[in-house]
């Protein structure tokens, strides 16, 4: 069974305002993610008060999400530049 990637009202908001290229390189990259077997060898976990979040790092963007083992689900939570993904409140 493979992964499936989701998106959060605000995760899809914030993909369709970047500029095509970016879009097209993220799009690609969560492609990638549905087709592994394993989502969490191509992230890393957050900690803190972002414990149990994971993020991925695509160019200069982070996309901070939650897995859900049982579904097979990559849950996206927000697309942002570095400089402020961290800033959400979880």
């Amino acid at each position: 069974m493979a992964w499936q990637t989701k998106f959060e009202s605000q995760a899809e908001k914030e993909l369709s305002s970047l500029d095509n290229s970016v879009k097209i390189r993220i799009l690609k990259y969560l492609r990638k993610l549905e087709g592994c077997e394993d989502p969490r060898t191509l992230g890393k976990p957050l900690t803190e008060n972002f414990y149990g979040y994971w993020r991925y790092r695509v160019g200069n963007y982070r996309i901070v999400f939650r897995i859900c083992d049982t579904e097979l689900v990559i849950l996206l939570l927000a697309i942002r530049k570095r400089d402020v993904v961290y800033k959400i409140k979880p």
